[in-house]
């Protein structure tokens, strides 16, 4: 079993050829080949025109298409298993054989299963599925046609080791979206340095190719060359051996061998092979001194050959790597490659490297890394997955905190949600806070009689108060915004019948900045809905209406007790750090103490609202400490 044997049976994404390129500017089609079993140039599927080929493999055909209704170019996908099935005239796809079909058929339910995952995903860093259908025998999903290089790519290309302040901003996002696809109960269990794709137009990285398709044929034919690959395949992957069960473990360890071939420039000795003489050489002996002992602790303990020894989460491993409260840009990562040309139509587009809030550790200073060439223009591959949970609260904690919960698959039942039901807020009755309109109507909160951006706050001495008064302080953080904001926010509705009715909401502002938005319940418990560990930061864009929660992946749905509910809603040019409030993690929303339990820290900003935290400054430039808000009051009612 070779990795490269597993490779030539994976979708194979290239770049087009002259011809096709000649085909895209208008000139006639190359002749098509009626044995390759693609179809040809200038076939019409519903409203995709099919324009070019772009990547082929033994379980799918991936094609350039035109978007009539859109006017868009798109990558089409096609579930073509070749050694399954073969064209049989026109668009049809049909079996080879009957002892085939019931293969044929468990790839097919897996690979519309894929695509209806894929559909309901909402990160950066995770490829996005417009559409998907079923037609012709097979088939097919439609996804954002893309231009980039595979990170193996990128590693060959560099003639050293990458530092740890770039492995970092490579981790950052993908442990990111892994959360995303573990919340629904997905695993990966493919990744791999080609299954890893830099957009340097964006400054983005994405996990690619999650193939389930492949992995369900692979596994019905025993064909284990098609689904693994040795050195970032775990042992449990290899068979169903009692006691190593697949998990979000499976991916930590995949994850863990990549970081491990950039470090040293080979793969760790094959799992299987470990199981019996365990050759593996730790990374704090042969990498000490060129990345700090923590780092590459986390990474060999996340690398151990039995599962029940490996770290058991994502959520543990980005613990471990000090990214826990780390959350990244969602339009960009940390810093390309130093030297990296970017193609010209990008030049100026790529988002500057993020600055460390207090929350993150500062990175070590790290030499230049050296020069890239420009990335090879590829089309984006595809897909697939299945996936574990997130640790959550426990059923417990879940029950005794608020008036909304938080679930993570829509379509699974509550108490047996994909990120786990969490148990959000609530308040006791108190005055309405002056000049601020009820929700549903768009309201805007009042604005602060300036329009300059104020300063970075800075800490001044002040008598903290007798308890925390979440009340007082959403009204402080209210009269303490800047003018020009114009900050609106509606909710779906007015009352919220418990079990039944689910809050949703939109934000509109003048000013784009990242949204933060409080709870707070009639249990006297305030939660930070966004962002949160799944969400990462979310932004505003002026004048485009938000509304949240994004897709079918978390909802809030009212819970006991009944009473009165607010919700807080912040616009701020910068990031915010909240740390010196010292929140928890519940699941993967921030709960924050009240009461007597918070009166230390509610002084933390002096004359400032605590709830609005520590603006996180640039490293240069401008400090803009101002920030836009409203406010909307509902009940929760049985």
């Amino acid at each position: 079993m070779t990795s490269d044997a597993n490779e030539d049976d994976r979708t194979v994404i290239r770049p087009l050829r002259a011809d096709e390129a000649k085909t895209q500017a208008g000139g006639p089609p190359p002749a098509h080949d009626a044995m390759a079993g693609n179809l040809p140039v200038g076939t019409r599927l519903g409203e995709f025109e099919i324009t070019a080929l772009i990547g082929e493999g033994g379980f799918g055909i991936v094609y350039l298409a035109h978007d009539h209704s859109l006017q868009r170019r798109v990558a089409l996908k096609e579930y073509m298993p070749s050694s399954l099935a073969a064209r049989a005239g026109g668009s049809q796809v049909q079996v080879k054989s009957a002892r085939h079909r019931d293969t044929f058929e468990a790839g097919l339910k897996s690979f519309i299963n894929e695509a209806r995952l894929l559909a309901s995903f909402d990160h950066p860093s995770l490829v996005k599925v417009y559409r998907f259908w079923e037609a012709n025998g097979t088939a097919y999903m439609v996804m954002p046609f893309l231009e980039g290089t595979t990170l193996k790519d990128v590693l060959k290309a560099l003639d050293r080791r990458p530092d740890e302040a770039w492995l970092r901003s490579l981790l950052g996002p993908l442990t990111e979206a892994l959360l995303v696809i573990h919340g629904a109960q997905c695993y990966h269990r493919d990744i791999a340095p080609d299954n890893v794709m830099l957009l340097p137009s964006v400054n983005r990285w994405l996990l690619l190719d999650f193939g389930a398709a492949r992995r369900v044929i692979g596994d019905m034919t025993q064909a284990l060359t098609v689904i693994l690959k040795p050195g970032y395949a775990p042992v449990e992957q290899y068979a169903e051996i009692p006691g190593m069960k697949q998990g979000a473990w499976t991916d930590v360890y995949a994850l863990a061998a990549v970081v491990y071939f950039a470090i040293t420039g080979r793969t760790p000795p094959p799992s299987v092979g470990r199981l019996l003489n365990d050759t593996y050489v730790p990374l704090v002996e042969c990498a000490a001194g060129r990345y700090s002992a923590g780092f590459l602790a986390a990474i060999d303990h996340a690398l151990a050959v039995r599962p029940e020894a490996r770290t058991q989460s994502i959520g543990e491993l980005r613990q471990a790597l000090g990214l826990a409260h780390v959350t990244f840009d969602v339009y960009s990562t940390q810093p390309l490659p130093v030297g990296i040309e970017l193609p010209e139509r990008a030049q100026g587009l790529a988002a500057p490297p993020i600055t460390p809030t207090a929350l993150r550790p500062p990175l070590p200073a790290s030499p230049s890394s050296p020069p890239v060439p420009p990335p090879a223009a590829v089309a984006a591959s595809m897909l697939a997955q299945e996936g574990p949970v997130p640790r959550a609260a426990s059923p417990a904690a879940a029950r005794g905190a608020g008036a909304l919960v938080g679930a993570g698959a829509a379509a699974v039942l509550l108490g047996a949600l994909g990120f786990g039901a969490y148990k959000l807020l609530a308040p006791a009755p108190r005055p309405p806070a002056p000049a601020v309109a009820a929700a549903p109507p768009l309201t805007s909160a009042p604005a602060a009689p300036t329009a300059e951006p104020a300063p970075a706050p800075t800490p001044a001495p002040a008598t903290p108060p007798a308890a925390f008064d979440v009340g007082h302080e959403f009204e402080r953080v209210l009269e303490g915004q800047a003018s020009g904001y114009n900050v609106q926010l509606r909710t779906n509705r007015q009352s919220y019948r418990i079990g039944k009715d689910e809050l949703r909401f939109s934000v509109l502002a003048a000013r784009a900045g990242y949204l933060y938005v409080f709870v707070y319940g009639a249990d006297k418990t305030l939660t930070q809905l966004y962002p949160n560990a799944n969400s990462g930061p979310v932004r505003v864009v002026p004048g485009q209406m938000l509304t949240l929660p994004r897709g079918s992946q978390e909802y809030w749905l009212a819970a006991d007790p009944p009473g009165p509910e607010e919700v807080l809603v912040m616009v701020s040019p910068l990031k915010r750090d909240l740390g010196a409030l010292h929140p928890r993690q519940e699941g993967f929303v921030t709960v924050y103490p009240t009461g007597a339990a918070a009166a230390a820290q509610a002084s933390v900003g002096g004359a400032a609202p605590a709830l609005a935290g520590r603006v996180v400054c640039p490293a240069s430039g401008a400090c803009d400490a101002s920030y836009g808000a409203a406010l909307a009051k509902v009940e929760i009612v049985r």
